[in-house]
């Protein structure tokens, strides 16, 4: 059997930087086995509280875009859930900022659920930290 040179293959610089091109993203995992792989990442690498936390979460954004039928909506959805698992999964996202252009797409409604987060975990760190905290509860309902 003759071994043509031409048809082996041979490393190229297509799709790297070096060819003056953006490095080619990793293929979007589909939806269930990245919702899976998301509660692997949680149940591995995050405290007992922090998860459940965590994991309602992804619960409650994957049934909200359960019925999403717009394809750009899909990949932008899949791809930043992708990024979060690879950050869980390298423990790159401690301390680490939000970038200011993802805030600044973030709907209003975005930007109240990462409120009501970083509320969660300030109150969750100061029951941790501080023995003179208490709670904050809401004022009791007056019945009639």
């Amino acid at each position: 059997m003759r071994v043509f040179s031409r048809l082996l293959a041979t490393p190229s610089s297509i799709g790297t930087q070096s060819a003056g091109l953006r490095q080619v993203p990793p293929a979007l995992l589909p939806p269930i086995p990245l919702y899976r792989r998301l509660l692997r990442a949680h149940r591995k690498h995050l405290e007992p509280e922090m998860r459940v936390l965590g994991d309602k979460y992804i619960m409650s954004e994957f049934r909200a875009h359960r019925e999403i039928d717009n394809p750009v909506h899909i990949v932008g959805f899949l791809s930043e859930w992708q990024m979060y698992a690879q950050q869980i999964e390298g423990d790159l996202w401690r301390g680490e900022k939000m970038d200011k252009s993802k805030v600044d797409k973030m709907s209003d409604q975005q930007i109240g659920q990462m409120y009501e987060l970083m509320q969660s975990i300030r109150e969750k760190e100061l029951a941790e930290n501080d023995p003179e905290y208490v709670p904050h509860q809401p004022p009791p309902s007056e019945k009639q």
